[in-house]
C-alpha cells in the first residue's frame, strides 16, 4: 500500500495538472512525492529573516553579525563572507538569474520563449540524478544513442532501475535519425529521451539540418499522443569547432515545440568555464504546456530533491562564479581557452589529412566538437589489446568504450598529438602482424 502524499506534494501536483497540462502525468512515483519543505524549518527561518533576534537557523555569527569564519580561510577567499554561509536548496538567486540571462545570450532563439528559472545542482551528474528522481520509475525505458558516457549505466540503470534502450548512433557516419524515430514511435505513451551534444565519447554535435530533424521527430511523436521528456545533457555546450554545426542547445528548439514535450536542460560551468572541481550545475525546464506557476512547481520539486539528498550546493563555488561572470576579462579569457581546444581539434584534422596510411589501422568516428574523439580499429583488432599495448610499449593512455578507442584531446598538448596518433597506428599495425 502506497504511503499518503505530503500535502505540499499534493499542492504541487495539482498545480502541474491545471489547465489540462500533461506535466503531472510525466512525473515518476518519486517525482509525484517530491516537494520543497516550505512550511518546516526553512519556512520558519524565512519568516524570521530580518528579525532583530533570529535564533532559527544552524549557522554561527560573530557578535557584529558577520559569519563566524576562520581568518586563515577568509584571507584566502577574497569574497564577501556570505560565501561561507549555506545557500538555499534552489541555489543563489543572483546566480540563477545570471545563468538564465547567459542562457539567452548563448541561445538567441530562446528569446521570447518561456522556461523556468534554473535550479542549482551539485554539477551535471547530480542534475541528472534530480531529473531521474522526477521522471524515471523502475523499469522505465530511456532512449539514447549506443555511444554514451558510461556513468549513465551507474546513474540511470543501477541507481534508478531504468532500462537503457539504445539505437546505433551512426549509420554510414551520419546520425541515425531512423533509429531514434523507431524507438520514439514504439509502444508506450511515455517516452524519455537522453541526448548529449557535444557527445561524450565521440565529440559529435548534430548539424543544423540534423538537429532540425531530431526536433521534428520529437514533435511528431508528441503529435501522435506520446508524452516525451527530453533530458538534454549539455555538459560540453559551446565547444563546437566547425561551421554548419548546431551551436545552440536543443533546449532552444524544444522549449515550446509541443504541449506534450517537456525539455529538461542539464548544464553548468564545469566544462564551459573550465571549473571541474567547482561541482556546480543547473537544471532548467521548458514546455509549451507550462504556465509560470507550473514552472515554479517544477522548481520546487527539483529544490526538494536537492534538499532531500545533499541539502544544498557549494556556496563558495557559486559566489566565485558570480564574481567571475561580472569581470570584464571573463569573455576574452573564455574565448582564449576555447581557441586552445579548437587548435588541437584542427591539428587532428591535419594529421588525418596528411597520413592516409592511418586508414589501414583505424577509422575516425564523426567528430566536430567537445573534448573527445574516437577511432575504431580495423577489423580483427581488439581495441582493448590496443589500449594495453599502448600503455605497455608506447607510454600512451587511452580509454576503450563500446568497441572504440576514446581520445581526450582536451588533455593532450598540441605538440604531442602527432606522436599520439602515430603510436595508435603503430600499435594496431603491430597487432595485425
Amino acid at each position: 500500500m502506497s504511503q499518503k502524499l505530503h500535502e505540499l506534494a499534493v499542492e504541487l501536483n495539482r498545480t502541474l495538472s491545471t489547465d489540462g497540462s500533461p506535466i503531472a502525468s510525466m512525473l515518476s512515483d518519486q517525482g509525484r512525492r517530491l516537494y520543497f519543505p516550505s512550511r518546516g524549518i526553512l519556512g520558519q527561518s524565512a519568516a524570521a529573516k530580518g528579525s532583530e533576534i533570529n535564533a532559527t537557523i544552524g549557522t554561527a555569527f560573530e557578535n557584529d553579525g558577520t559569519p563566524l569564519t576562520l581568518e586563515c580561510l577568509a584571507d584566502i577567499v577574497q569574497l564577501d563572507r556570505k560565501a561561507f554561509l549555506y545557500t538555499p536548496s534552489y541555489g543563489l538567486a543572483d546566480l540563477r538569474g545570471k545563468w538564465r540571462e547567459m542562457m539567452l545570450e548563448k541561445n538567441p532563439s530562446l528569446r521570447g520563449k518561456q522556461f523556468s528559472m534554473p535550479v542549482v545542482t551539485q554539477a551535471l551528474t547530480h542534475g541528472l540524478s534530480v531529473a531521474s528522481s522526477l521522471f524515471i520509475d523502475r523499469g522505465d525505458s530511456v532512449i539514447l544513442p549506443n555511444l554514451y558516457w558510461d556513468n549513465y549505466d551507474l546513474l540511470l540503470h543501477e541507481g534508478y532501475s531504468a532500462e537503457l534502450t539504445t539505437f546505433p548512433m551512426f549509420v554510414n557516419d551520419s546520425f541515425n535519425i531512423d533509429g531514434l524515430a523507431e524507438l520514439l514511435m514504439s509502444a508506450g505513451d511515455k517516452k524519455i529521451v537522453l541526448l548529449n551534444f557535444p557527445n561524450n565519447p565521440t565529440g559529435y554535435t548534430a548539424s543544423m539540418e540534423c538537429a532540425k530533424k531530431i526536433c521534428g521527430l520529437i514533435t511528431h511523436a508528441a503529435d501522435n499522443g506520446k508524452k516525451v521528456i527530453v533530458l538534454i545533457d549539455d555538459a560540453y555546450f559551446g565547444l563546437v569547432y566547425e561551421d554548419g554545426i548546431h551551436t545552440e542547445s536543443l533546449f532552444s528548439d524544444l522549449a515550446e515545440c509541443h504541449a506534450n514535450v517537456l525539455a529538461v536542460k542539464l548544464d553548468g560551468p564545469t566544462k564551459e568555464d573550465y571549473v571541474w572541481g567547482f561541482r556546480t550545475g543547473f537544471i532548467t525546464f521548458a514546455s509549451k504546456s507550462c504556465s509560470r506557476d507550473q514552472y515554479v512547481a517544477l522548481e520546487a520539486k527539483a529544490a526538494g530533491c536537492v534538499r532531500g539528498s545533499i541539502s544544498n550546493t557549494s556556496s563558495l563555488a557559486q559566489y566565485f562564479l558570480l564574481h567571475i561572470y561580472e569581470l570584464p576579462e571573463y569573455r576574452k579569457q573564455k574565448r582564449d581557452k576555447y581557441n586552445t581546444l579548437k587548435e588541437r581539434y584542427l591539428r587532428i584534422r591535419e594529421i588525418f589529412a596528411t597520413h592516409p596510411e592511418y586508414a589501414d589501422s583505424f577509422h575516425p568516428m564523426p567528430f566536430n566538437s567537445g573534448y573527445f574523439m574516437c577511432v575504431k580499429p580495423v577489423e580483427g583488432v581488439d581495441p582493448e589489446d590496443v589500449r594495453k599495448l599502448l600503455l605497455a610499449k608506447y607510454n600512451t593512455g587511452v580509454i576503450v568504450l563500446s568497441g572504440l578507442i576514446r581520445i581526450a584531446f582536451s588533455s593532450v598538448p598540441l605538440n604531442k598529438l602527432d606522436l599520439l596518433f602515430a603510436n595508435i597506428h603503430n600499435a594496431v599495425q603491430e597487432l595485425q602482424r
